[in-house]
């Protein structure tokens, strides 16, 4: 069967089971923007393509698919560079299809022609430039493999307008083999059985795990250790649903805005149990500290993350997931019997941490950010999707929404990206049409990407958007309180906009609280409203995220207040 490279492209993308495409169309892939008039595939048409590959991230994450992106060349390719090193640093599947020039102009600097491959080669998991069309379904195929095998990631495929336009035999490409490319699932038996000996023999244990086990669905294996094995779990932002947030065992976040209990245990441990996590230096703070008395135990599928940053006494390469079925199969053949008896010393210190220190604030008369998300989470019943932005709206976000199951927390954890949060909530309103989706945000990061407003408004999406507005770039400004003796260089706005009337002039519905007694209702009115809605929260301008671990200290030096 003859097809031209669009059709072609569109045959792999079902063949892939994709459902749904963020895009935006310019001169460079107009032939494929042709052939997706005939393609039974859900186009989402973003304002901008940066808005598209945070919807593709977002999209993945709500739905465990691959996310895909389809944007043109030149700056239509750059402007979704920002999101393919956000989606590489958080190990998030995605595809992304560029536009380029002629492969006869490659090189010539042609109109609206840059260097995309060589441009994101440090920040995609691989990309190729297809230079000839019977290579397109293979690469297409290889593409998806990659996104979403071993450690996921962004994989870019850049698309020259000659190569779309030509024609050639069609016929689906056979299974993926890679000679250099085998990803190690089962892990060594024997690494898993020293791990085993150790929990025989550690009095203070603690599971630190990361975004490696909702990205493996490792997360009901992890419950199940950690339940039997009666050790307390702690995680880092991107790890935040892969165990209950409600459990007993639960020791919320640690790290730079974690919690007390979780960065004491971790401090005092005698045995970490690493899984999915790269031991990031939000995570550790100065790391000759990190963990001084513990035995370090790292699983993850990603060789080159194990002893990256720390040292690590039993380091396992493997799955999270089938590492953990496979640590519970040995657990069973352990008797267990004294281990609630062992652990009861630990787990009473890390109860006396939590309730002498717990995770506090004090409503007074102006609206306090976490007691907006309180109330959320007491709303949805804990059940939301939430997206944030980044800063002070994400730590409350994290700190203070409990998520009991992977995907519900969406953010763009490794990198930071301001503006992530609303097309991410686009993202995730399409893989999970059902799901009630709320971007937390901040005044200033909503700013970022606002114009999705017109994407969420057109497609009916009834995404929701909570803005702790306090006027400032909040966790600048906190820096500049602590340690620059409160002088505010360029983080208070002295403009905002009025962000009820925003959203009414994209079509949306808009409700403002200014009162803490106002917070409830609006939040009700928001959720109760059909299609989108901007819930803005004029919030206590300087409150603070605590506790704040300083750059550069140890996780136990923590300022509470």
């Amino acid at each position: 069967m003859k097809l031209k490279g669009a059709q072609i492209l569109m045959e792999m993308l079902k063949e892939e089971g994709v459902e749904a495409i963020f895009g935006y169309p310019g001169g460079a892939v107009l032939d494929i923007y042709d052939a997706l008039m005939d393609a039974d595939l859900n186009h989402i048409l973003v304002r901008h393509e940066q808005g598209a590959i945070h919807a593709a991230d977002g999209y993945a994450r709500a739905s465990g698919k691959v996310g895909v992106c389809l944007v043109t060349s030149g700056p239509g390719a750059t402007n979704t560079v920002t999101g393919i090193a956000s989606a590489y640093t958080d190990s998030i599947p995605v595809v992304i299809l560029t536009g380029q020039v002629p492969t006869h102009l490659i090189g010539n600097d042609a109109f609206q022609e840059v260097d995309i491959v060589g441009i994101t080669r440090p920040c995609t998991k691989h990309n190729y430039l297809v230079k000839d069309v019977r290579d397109l379904a293979k690469t297409v195929k290889e593409a998806f493999h990659l996104a979403r095998s071993g450690r996921p990631g962004p994989v870019l495929v850049d698309l020259p307008k000659d190569v779309i336009n030509a024609t050639t035999n069609f016929k689906v490409p056979g299974e993926v083999r890679m000679r250099t490319y085998n990803p190690t699932y089962k892990p060594n038996v024997r690494q898993l059985q020293k791990i085993i000996d150790l929990i025989g023999k550690a009095q203070k244990p603690v599971l630190f795990t990361g975004g490696g086990v909702s990205l493996s669905k490792g997360h009901e294996e992890l419950t199940r250790f950690a339940r039997n094995a009666r050790i307390p779990v702690t995680s880092t932002l991107m790890g935040l649903g892969g165990f209950p947030g409600t459990d007993e065992l639960w020791l919320g976040m640690l790290g730079m805005h974690g919690t007390f209990r979780a960065n004491m245990a971790i401090t005092e441990s005698d045995l970490l149990i690493a899984v999915g996590v790269r031991f990031d230096d939000r995570v550790t703070g100065k790391t000759d500290e990190f963990a001084p008395n513990a035995k370090i135990v790292q699983i993850d599928i990603d060789p080159t993350s194990i002893q990256k940053n720390v040292p690590v006494s039993v380091p396992v390469v493997g799955d999270c997931r089938v590492s953990l079925s496979m640590l519970n199969e040995l657990l069973d053949k352990v008797d267990l019997d004294g281990v609630k008896e062992r652990r009861k010393p630990w787990l009473d210190q890390i109860a006396d941490w939590k309730s002498t220190t717990p995770l506090a604030y004090k409503q007074e008369d102006r609206i306090k950010p976490q007691y907006v998300v309180d109330t959320l989470y007491e709303l949805t019943n804990g059940k939301a999707i939430i997206t944030t932005e980044v800063g002070q709206n994400q730590m409350w976000a994290a700190q203070y929404y409990h998520f009991d199951k992977p995907g519900q927390f969406i953010t763009s954890g490794g990198l930071g990206v301001m503006g992530f949060g609303l097309p991410a909530a686009i993202g995730a309103q399409v893989g999970a049409p059902d799901r009630i989706v709320v971007d937390i945000a901040g005044d200033g990061s909503i700013q970022m990407n606002i114009q999705e407003m017109a994407t969420a408004v057109q497609y009916g999406l009834p995404i929701k958007i909570a803005i702790l507005n306090n006027g400032f770039l909040g966790m600048v400004r906190q820096w500049q309180e602590l340690f620059y003796k409160k002088r505010y260089s360029s983080t208070r706005f002295e403009h905002q906009p009025d962000f009820v009337k925003l959203a009414e002039a994209y079509g949306a519905r808009g409700f403002r609280a200014t009162t803490p007694k106002e917070v409830k209702s609006v939040l009700e009115q928001g959720l109760a409203t059909d299609g989108p809605v901007i819930m803005d929260f004029v919030v206590e301008p300087e409150e603070g995220v605590y506790p704040m671990v300083p750059a550069g200290a140890p996780i136990k030096k923590m300022l509470l207040v």
